[in-house]
Parts: structure tokens; C-alpha cells; sequence
């Protein structure tokens, strides 16, 4: 992706000197999809990871970082922001919330080497901090409601581009196909809703951190699970070998209930459309007609397919 906010090396060694540190180098990433990303090092070798939060702002970062303290209470593998040298926790770069993490080592799997173990490591550490809603602050309900979304696609209608606003009236109508099949009263809380590979880092077979709680919120569990199952699980089709590994894992934690199992196949669908959505209005507007996005949102259609041609009901007989 590239930067939404450059940022000159100037700026960068006056932001870092606010936390205590000394530039040596830094570079831009290319991973996430919705922030500007960066990586330092400083004249004794210490590495850090620098983000700018394109989207929320300074009270949405203060409770991500609350977030990230009490899960690491609960020992959920978290990387801790780096307080500034006053003891505040967010800086400020161009009007947007500047923060700085320690570099934690170990690396994202490609889909090709996501195997039955990743995936229950995933599972596990997902219903961790599923059961960790009880310790973590207050959280509203997120950018992603079915509310959200569809004023997402306004953005698509007013772009005048053919071919994405007739895909933006797909994606409309499947939401009012699905709204009104959505259960009410499944168990919720704390969810932290894109935990897609790039945002797990594994050492030594192990996971080491689990990243980007910018979109944790209030939430349904049985929908960040089909996150997270449909992030991890699928390739060209949904692997059921993945996808029960992840689910067995999970239950071994926090066990689904029935009404949670019955809805998973529909929360996958939400899951399903807002993905399509965000991948309209964040990727494929961003590029010139013609060109070919970062991310595409007919990926998620196709997921969608999947789950409407029953790709669960297998592995959920034999969970």
C-alpha cells in the first residue's frame, strides 16, 4: 500500500527524539491496508515500528492502547506502545495520531505455509481474547456496522465509475438479503475483528504477537471467528483441514454454544460484505479505472459464494 502520510526523515528523527531515541534509518511498509506504517533503527541497533493512524484519532489510539495493556494482563501476546519522554502514550504527526511500538521479531505466513497448527494456534489465542472482554475498557461498537458500510458505498456512487457501483449495488443487495436473517442475543464483547495473517507474527512455530488492534470493538464472537476463519482458512476454496483445526482450537477454549454454531455461516456473511465494502472504498477507488487494486473485493464475494454453497456444514458435523 502506499503511504497515505510520507514522512521525510526530519520529521521522523524529531518525532522519535520526543520518545528518548536517536534515528539511524527507517523505511516505509508496505503491510496493512488502512495506516502508514514504519520501521526504525536507532545508532545502537534497536529496531521499533512507527505507525500514523490514518482513520481514528487521538482518543481512538488512547483506548487501543488501554486495550493492548490489559490484554498483555491477561497474557495475551501483545506489543506495547512506547510512552514519550512526558509519559503520554500518542504523539501527533500532521494532525494524526503518531505512535511508536517495539519491533517484535518473528514473521507473517504466506497462505502457501499456513498449515492445521498455525490455525489452531490462531483459534486459541482468538478465544483468549474473547474471554479477555471482562478486562478490557469500555468499547463502542466499531467502524463496521451494516450502518457504516452502506455509507461506505455512497462513496462508490459518487465516484461515477460504472463497473464499481454496479459492484457497490451487489454488495447492497446482499445486505438486504442477509439483514434480516441475522440472529440477535449471541454472546459478545471484546473482538478484535482483523485478524487476518499480517496481523500474527510467528517465531519458531509459536505465535509472538498478535497485531492491529485498531478495529477491536463491542462485538458478536461467532462473527470474529468467521473473520479470522475466513482470513486464515481460505485459499482457493475453504480448507476444511484449516478451518477445523482453527474451530477445535477455539472450542477447546471457549466452547461455542448451538445458537453460535447455527449463525456462523450468516455472520460469515457480514464478514463477507464488509470486506467486499471496505475493499470498494479503500483500493479499488484509490486506483485509475483499469488499473488493478491492491485488494480485491471480489475475493470476499467469493467467500461468500463458499458459504452460501455450504462449505461449513461439513466441519461443523464433525467438530
Amino acid at each position: 500500500m502506499a503511504q497515505l502520510t510520507p514522512l521525510a526523515a526530519a520529521d521522523a528523527a524529531r518525532l522519535l527524539a520526543d520518545y528518548g531515541l536517536s534515528l539511524a534509518e527507517w523505511r516505509p511498509l508496505d503491510a496493512g491496508s488502512v495506516n502508514s506504517n514504519f520501521t526504525f533503527t536507532t545508532p545502537e541497533g534497536q529496531r521499533y515500528f512507527a505507525r500514523i493512524y490514518e482513520e481514528q484519532g487521538a482518543a481512538g489510539a488512547e483506548t487501543e492502547f488501554s486495550l493492548l495493556e490489559a490484554l498483555a494482563r491477561q497474557g495475551v501476546p501483545v506489543a506495547l506502545p512506547r510512552p514519550l519522554v512526558d509519559g503520554r502514550r500518542v504523539h501527533e504527526f500532521q494532525g494524526k495520531p503518531f505512535a511508536v511500538y517495539p519491533f517484535v521479531e518473528g514473521e507473517i505466513l504466506c497462505q502457501k505455509r499456513v498449515d492445521e497448527a498455525a490455525c489452531a494456534a490462531v483459534g486459541e489465542a482468538l478465544a483468549r481474547v474473547h474471554l479477555a472482554s471482562a478486562a478490557a475498557p469500555p468499547l463502542g461498537e466499531g467502524r463496521f456496522r451494516l450502518a457504516d458500510l452502506r455509507v461506505r458505498l455512497e462513496r462508490v456512487d459518487a465516484s461515477g465509475r460504472p463497473d464499481l457501483i454496479a459492484a457497490a449495488d451487489v454488495v447492497r443487495g446482499l445486505m438486504d438479503k442477509y439483514e434480516p436473517q441475522r440472529a440477535s442475543g449471541l454472546p459478545s464483547g471484546l473482538i478484535h475483528g482483523d485478524l487476518f495473517r499480517d496481523n500474527v507474527l510467528f517465531r519458531e512455530g509459536r505465535i509472538a504477537a498478535l497485531l492491529d488492534f485498531e478495529s477491536a470493538s463491542r462485538g458478536v464472537f461467532a462473527y470474529d471467528v468467521m473473520v479470522t476463519l475466513l482470513a486464515w482458512c481460505f485459499g482457493d476454496g475453504l480448507d476444511v483441514r484449516l478451518a477445523s483445526a482453527l474451530l477445535r482450537a477455539y472450542q477447546a477454549v471457549r466452547p461455542l454454544s448451538e445458537d453460535e454454531r447455527a449463525a456462523l455461516a450468516t455472520e460469515g456473511a457480514f464478514v463477507c460484505l464488509r470486506f467486499a465494502t471496505t475493499r470498494l472504498t479503500d483500493f479499488s477507488l484509490r486506483v485509475p479505472p483499469g488499473a488493478t487494486p491492491g485488494r480485491d473485493y471480489g475475493r470476499f464475494l467469493a467467500r461468500l459464494e463458499a458459504l452460501e454453497g455450504g462449505a461449513l456444514a461439513e466441519i461443523l458435523r464433525n467438530l
